[in-house]
């Protein structure tokens, strides 16, 4: 795991949502080079826990209540240099909706088959194995 310094931009924390056979993918108004769909995600503020900012971005981006599961995995992302976390997180209530008007554009409930569409350069390994786990083929 890499050590974050106070000169470094803070991590980024994803939530995998997964509901009735799909994972939730947004799209955010500005792209990020080649990322357009992503999951929820955003910056972990000071003293916040990777799983805690998942749960709280997506609250704040779709409106959905989730609690985590568990934390899939970490990397420093290829296409854009930053550490990311992924959590897998189960709803807890509320609908999805764009809820963050100024930062998402979109959001779509993908089904397994569906990812490669909006993902086509692939998704981080332990995400893609336990979404091949969970999603029905």
């Amino acid at each position: 795991m890499t050590q974050q310094t106070t000169d470094e931009r803070p991590g980024i924390a994803a939530a995998i949502v997964v509901h009735e056979g799909r994972v939730l993918m947004v799209r955010r108004r500005v792209s990020e080079g080649q990322l357009s769909w992503q999951f929820p995600a955003g910056e972990v503020e000071p003293g916040e826990e990777r799983e805690a900012a998942s749960v709280r971005e997506t609250q704040e981006e779709t409106g959905l209540t989730v609690a985590a599961i568990k934390l899939l995995g970490e990397r420093v992302h290829p296409k854009t240099g930053r550490l990311m976390s992924y959590t897998a997180c189960q709803i807890l209530g509320g609908t999805a909706h764009v809820a963050d008007t100024e930062e998402l554009d979109e959001l779509a409930w993908v089904a397994h088959r569906d990812i490669p569409e909006y993902v086509p350069y692939g998704l981080f390994e332990p995400v893609q194995d336990y979404l091949d786990g969970v999603l029905p083929a």
